[in-house]
Parts: C-alpha cells; structure tokens; sequence
C-alpha cells in the first residue's frame, strides 16, 4: 500500500530515498513549467495502479512516498492546456524502463498520441524502481592519456553475438562482451578504451516496426539513465552493465558511452508521445516561429539544452554514469548541435561551460562528433598523387580538428604514397584528439576496399539511404570475388589486404589519437551496406567464423 508522507523535496530530480524514523521514503519530483497539476501513478505487484496528486514548488512538482519497493513501476499523468492526463508519461529520469511501445502500425501509434482520449497506463513504458547496490572493491578507471590511448569502436551485441568461444548464453550480451577471451583479445589488440555504441534504454521507430526492423545502432532514446535491458544475460542489467565496466577497468580498458541528447525517440510533433513531449513541450524542445519543431538533427526534433532544466538534466545524466556506473568518457552524437544558445551555434554555450563546471566530469575523456568543445576546424587538405604508372589520383586527406574524422581517400591504388601525404598533413595538426578512417556509420574498412557504391537494399528504402559519396574503390570488381577465376580472386584480393593494410598503418602513426572500428582489424564486411543503423543481425554482427588472420 502507498501511502504519501508529509515531507517531500524539489530536489533531486526524479526518484530518491532515504530512511527516517525507520521508514524507507521514495521522494519523486519532477519539471514541469506547462502543467496545472501532476499526478504521480504507482503500480503495486498486482498492476494495479495508484493515483496520489503532487505537490508544486515553483515549477518543480514533488511527493514523498512510502510503501515504494525494488520492482515498483510508476509515471506521470499531466493535467494542463498542452497535456493529456489520459496517457501514462515517462520520467526523463528514469533509471529502468519496463515496456517498449508497439509503433507498428497507425492504430498501435494511436494510443501514445496527445490527441488520443483512451487511457494508455497498460501499452506506455513505465519507470521502475531498482537497487543500485554494487560491490565496486577497489575499482579505479585506467585514466589512459590521450597520448597512450587506442580506441576501439563497437556494439554491445554485435561485437560477440557470432563468437563461438563465447558461451551461447552469454553472446551478445554486457557479460558477454566483458568476456575474458574477448579480455584477452582487446589486450592483446592494444586496445586501451572501448567506445561503446548507445546502451542507454531507446526503441524502434515507428517506419522501422512496420517494415520488421530495428533500430540496431541506438540513436532513438527514451531513457538517458536507464541502461538498455535487451543487452543483458540478467534480470538485473544496471548491475550487469557495472560487473562489465569492472572487469574492463581490471584490464586495463576504459569505457566510453556513445551518448545522444540531440534529439529524443519523440520524433516530430504529431508523433507518439512517451515523455518530455507529454510533461512541457514548449520547455523541452526548440520550436520555429510559427511554433512548429525545429530539425536540426533529421530526426524530427531538437532538445532545447540553452534551458536551465534542459542543461541540468545533460549534466545529471552525464553525472550519474560516472559517479554509479564508473564511466570513463562520452562520444556526443551530432555534438555541434549542442552549442545552440540560440538557433544559432555558440562555441561557448552555457551548457558546454556547465559540463566543464561539473566536478565529476573533470578527469574523463569528453569526445564531441563534428568538432566541438575547444576545437578549431581545420580545412580539408586536397592533394594529388603521382601513381607508378603517370596517371594521376586523387587523395581526400579530411583533417577535421579534435573529435572528428580523416583520412578518406579516392581510389586507394597507391597507399604507401597516401600515407606519406597524410601524416605530412596530419603532423602539422597539433590540437587533433582522436582520428579515424571507418565508423559505425559508414563502409567497415574492408568495405572501403571492396564497393565503389553503398548496397543499402536490406533497409527497405530502395538503396536511398545512406551516402553516396564514399571515397572508396573496389580494385576491379564490386564486392564478392567469387566469380572471378583463382588467379584473378587472387590478386584483387591481395591489392585490398594491401590497401586495408595500408590505410591502418596510416590511422596508427598518425599524429593524433586513433580509432578503430571493431573487425576492421580482420577486414569484417558489411556487404557495402553504409547505413546499417537497422540491421541487427549478421550484415552488423562480427563475422568470427571469417577471421584468418588480423591485418595489423
């Protein structure tokens, strides 16, 4: 039975607890500026729900519980000229997340619509009470200098769902990636940090669950704390993901989150509402003139962090993957667009001077997608390379400063002189931070050497998808060489392994922080697929069964 206790707190932000007088309280609060009243709603183990009315200090709405146990699964209902009590609204701090909406089809998205009168408590995705408890020993972070760091770049699933020295149980999964033979093969690599796809709790998008798939990558999240609980071998994934970051740190590996706080699973405005959307629209999202979402991430819509509640919520989060979950560093998905104080970008935009404020963040490694956070951009330098037999080949040397990517070139015929322009480039480069030639999103390295055009036909969108321009040449034939006869299969495959060979050694001794996309090291395929965001199956997963030998 829950009962509300009489003294409650604005702060923290979203549920906390404390003992007094013998009694375990649950403090719940939650923003909103828009709504004229909050209702706090508590499902016991028998799902039924109960409905206890918050109270408001300013614009925060707060209330002290008791009888809230580990399990309890809760929500919002909003009341106000913008909301719509009958639908269950998630809390933007919630550390678990039971449900993810089916989005299948028009009347399956119907009933998460503010336009929508039916209660939706039995369809919405819930918060839920967890224990945080966890047994850390002694456990510090590698705290690698960039000067001695090697990253490595992959997902969770992907990386050991095909391994079969991994038990079948486990693959694919926090413990399994955590492995001690993938341990041992990370080490033996000279990885020293993994930068982890997102594992924050996201779902499919609605075109994506039409069509049978899925959002494999993770760009689409709903709950920034919350761990996502399909990459777990338990029932308990918080505490499974801090056993995996553990067993890192005691080899040696720091771990880096992928992070998105650009957008939201929201979408645009006449979507499915699950969250921020549903308790203050007008704070959480920017809007154009005429009031309508502004897209600036191609993703529907654009989280307004110049907001004082918008900026704290990016610093709790940040926050709370360190300080519980021992976090070694975040790669910020679409990081430029960040720095919008205004609809227009600002380099010293509040929120990048609060991440630098916050005591917890000073020592981790903070990695920003198209250069931000004290970056200068420095132009692309275009050269042109004399090949062996006089005709001439165009080299991209992409040097985007600090966080960004380089090193793409136009028909890789000639590597040993593409290597010598580039780290000429790149030593006159002294503010590069980390350097790449493949990632996630994009031809793997083996690909780049393999299809002079992206076959993206598996995602449903007539090869639309993705980009057209891929700096890549498939020495003589596009993609598989199986058609070819033994002597020629024999020397395209050679001049790729060269090429591949090559462009590592490149990335390697550059001048800068390297990183590597996992399988590029033993020339993992995609099969040309450059947009595989939605491919969760052996297109993504690392081929093992195909590796003979690493290339580096």
């Amino acid at each position: 039975m829950f009962t509300i206790y009489n003294n409650s707190n604005p702060i923290p932000m979203g549920y906390s607890q404390a003992v007094e007088n013998n009694v375990q309280i649950t403090n719940f609060a939650l923003f909103s500026a828009a709504a004229s009243g909050v209702e706090l709603c508590l499902f016991d183990e028998q799902n039924q729900e109960t409905r206890l009315p918050m109270v408001r200090t300013g614009n925060v709405w707060h209330l002290a519980v008791t009888g809230v146990k580990t399990g309890t699964e809760y929500g919002f209902r909003i009341h106000g000229e913008f909301a719509n009590p009958q639908k269950l609204i998630l809390d933007p701090y919630a550390k678990a997340v039971n449900g993810k909406p089916d989005l299948s089809s028009e009347e399956s998205r119907s009933w998460f619509l503010l336009s929508d009168n039916r209660d939706n408590a039995h369809l919405a995705p819930r918060a839920v009470i967890i224990s945080e408890e966890f047994d850390w020993e002694d456990d510090t972070s590698p705290n690698t200098s960039w000067a001695k760091t090697i990253v490595y770049e992959l997902h969770v699933k992907g990386f050991s769902q095909l391994n079969e020295k991994i038990p079948a149980a486990l693959r694919g999964t926090y413990t399994g990636l955590a492995h001690p033979v993938n341990l041992a093969y990370l080490k033996e690599l000279g990885v020293t940090a993994v930068e982890l796809l997102p594992v924050n709790f996201h779902i499919n998008e609605p075109h994506l669950q039409a069509r049978g798939l899925q959002n494999y990558w993770g760009y689409n999240p709903l709950a920034m704390f919350a761990v996502e609980p399909k990459y777990a071998a338990t029932n308990n994934p918080l505490a499974e993901f801090k056993a995996m970051v553990k067993a890192f740190h005691n080899a040696g590996i720091e771990v880096i989150l992928d992070v998105v706080f650009n957008h939201s699973a929201e979408s645009e405005q006449t979507y499915p509402t699950f969250c921020q959307r549903g308790i203050d629209d007008q704070t959480y999202y920017w809007r154009n003139d005429q009031g309508r979402y502004i897209n600036w991430t191609g993703c529907g819509n654009m989280l307004n962090l110049s907001s004082d509640v918008g900026r704290k919520w990016v610093v709790d989060c940040l926050r709370y993957w360190v300080e519980q979950c021992h976090i070694d560093g975040f790669r910020f998905d679409l990081a430029t667009v960040l720095g919008r104080d205004t609809p227009d970008f600002n380099s010293s935009a509040q929120l990048f001077t609060d991440i630098k404020n916050e005591p917890s963040l000073q020592n981790i490694k903070l990695i920003a997608e198209r250069g931000i956070l004290d970056i200068t951009v420095i132009k692309s330098a275009i050269s042109q390379v004399i090949l062996p037999n006089g005709t001439t080949d165009s080299v991209m040397i992409s040097a985007v400063s600090g966080y960004g990517k380089v090193a793409k070139s136009v028909h890789l015929l000639n590597v040993l002189q593409v290597l010598a322009i580039y780290l000429r480039k790149m030593t006159a480069c002294h503010i590069l931070h980390l350097i790449f030639i493949t990632a996630h999103d994009g031809f793997t390295l083996k690909d780049l050497v393999s299809y002079n055009q992206k076959h993206n036909e598996t995602n449903g969108e007539e090869n639309r998808d993705g980009r057209n321009e891929n700096y890549s040449y498939n020495h003589g034939v596009e993609g598989s060489t199986e058609s070819l006869s033994e002597p020629q299969k024999s020397a395209v495959e050679n001049n790729r392994t060269f090429a591949q060979s090559g462009l590592l050694m490149s990335l390697l001794l550059a001048n800068g922080t390297p990183m590597l996309l996992a399988g590029d090291e033993f020339g993992n395929t995609q099969y040309g697929n450059n947009n595989a965001y939605c491919q969760d199956n052996e297109i993504t997963w690392l081929k093992w069964a195909n590796f003979n030998r690493r290339i580096i």
